[in-house]
């Protein structure tokens, strides 16, 4: 069991942004979080670094790879063909040290490797032994993605995995859900939510884009789509080599108010947005955890919004702490740092009506990625004046705030007039892989730059 002393975890710090001055009366109080975890190094493709754990083989993670293996996935032959050698490329990605399996997915969950209720401890020869595996993996049957996650649970709760360890899953489809029902699939998220996390695809445009960044976001990993096969090798590789980076698991953002004090709302906005409002669960009086999952080396941006009672002009208040915390073997919990949201009252009006720069780039990110949504499923269903107006939205946004990532997949969809006064036309013709690549990637947002 690797047990992290302070010497050796990753150094985690939280910045806070924010304007603390409230007008007279004023309650609401938005802050931005910046956690950021550095010094651990990033660890790839079987390269551990032992002199950051106790345990001289990096941190303990066992990972599960779950590739569908329904009917579907015979068309074109291709896909199937991308997938084995996908899963073999991210088992060469799998450091030495590391248990992991790997399931076969259809309307039931097959143990492909190793078998019998176990996980593999990677080394050449295990490795190697999986890629064999693969080779009798072979398309046939339907789909039913929360049997494959049930059993990645099973398996990534073994009793030779320890506590603290890094839980990962990787789950590969290509199709919908329809061997279960919605809710057998919701229940199975349920059953794994802060147990694993997981990272889901798609490959080729036969698939849910919401069922896919459904299983993604409940499991705090991230989700895209793979619409040439071709592309999967590169994509399982750059997965699996960034799962083998994280270094803590069951992080959590920890938020303690005083008396008086009402949580609006607690989302990551970076590096892309997720609501955790209601993934709060109590950490004692006044105080809650919301899940952030596994972290490497990495910085991620919280949008913390709080309700404070009112108070005369001059007063000042603590509006909210703001810990990361993580837990230890014996069941407590061990922060790793914290940050402070104040509230001050002040009749300077140049003061008290100054938004952050912080605050107001995130907020206009979330509406972006909130008006692609409204704007894609105002085109499905036929209402193209709602569909022209979300998604001219969406394009004056992503310009506004510099996401060009997002403006270009957006000038795929719509015909761009004026990107500032954003005037758009629909496209008459859209690929179906580029909708879906909007939709999947629309969560994804671009950082602040920090004021000097």
């Amino acid at each position: 069991m690797a047990i992290f002393s302070k010497s050796n975890v990753p150094q985690f710090s939280v910045d806070v942004y924010q304007n603390e001055f409230l007008p007279e009366g004023g309650r609401e109080v938005n802050a931005i979080a910046t956690v950021t975890s550095t010094g651990g190094g990033t660890i790839g493709s079987a390269v551990s670094a032992p002199h950051l754990y106790t345990t001289g083989q990096g941190p303990d993670a066992a990972v599960a790879i779950m590739v569908d293996c329904s009917g579907s996935m015979d068309y074109p032959p291709t896909k199937m063909r991308g997938a084995r050698d996908a899963t073999a490329a991210a088992i060469d990605a799998v450091r030495d040290g590391v248990r992991f399996a790997v399931i076969g997915g259809t309307h039931v969950a097959k143990e492909v490797y190793p078998g019998n209720g176990r996980l593999a401890v990677a080394d050449p020869a295990t490795r190697e032994q999986a890629k064999q595996a693969l080779r009798a993996l072979s398309a046939g049957g339907g789909t039913a993605i929360g049997t494959w996650l049930r059993l990645a649970d099973r398996l990534l709760a073994s009793a030779d995995v320890a506590p603290t360890a890094v839980r990962h899953g990787i789950l590969l489809t290509d199709g919908r859900n329809e061997h279960e029902s919605p809710e057998d699939l919701r229940a199975a998220l349920d059953a794994c939510a802060g147990r694993f996390t997981c990272d889901a695809r798609g490959v080729g445009t036969d698939w849910e884009v919401k069922e896919v960044t459904g299983i993604a976001s409940a499991l705090l990993g991230t989700a895209d789509i793979v619409a040439d096969p071709a592309g999967l090798r590169a994509d399982f590789t750059r997965m699996m080599e960034e799962a083998m980076g994280k270094e803590v698991a069951d992080v959590s953002l920890r938020l303690w108010t005083p008396v008086g004090v009402e949580i609006l709302f607690v989302k990551q906005v970076a590096p892309t947005v997720e609501d955790l409002t209601g993934r709060r669960t109590e950490a004692g009086p006044r105080a809650g955890d919301y899940p952030t999952g596994s972290w490497g080396d990495e910085s991620r941006d919280y949008h913390i919004c709080v309700r404070v009672p009112a108070a005369d002009l001059g007063q000042e208040m603590l509006a909210a702490r703001v810990s990361l915390v993580v837990p230890q073997p014996d069941g407590s919990t061990r922060t790793l740092s914290q940050g402070l949201v104040r509230a001050v009252w002040t009749d300077d009006m140049a003061a008290s009506t100054s938004i952050n720069p912080q605050v107001a780039h995130y907020t206009g990110q979330a509406e972006l990625a909130h008006v692609i949504q409204q704007g894609l499923d105002a085109r499905k269903s036929g209402d193209l004046d709602g569909a022209t107006a979300k998604l001219g939205r969406a394009v004056q946004l992503a310009a506004a705030s510099g996401n060009a990532d997002t403006a270009k997949l957006l000038s795929k969809v719509v015909d761009v007039v004026d990107a500032a006064e954003g005037t758009v036309r629909l496209k008459a013709k859209v690929a179906e892989a580029d909708e879906m690549t909007l939709e999947t990637r629309s969560t994804k947002t671009v950082r602040v730059k920090k004021q000097s």
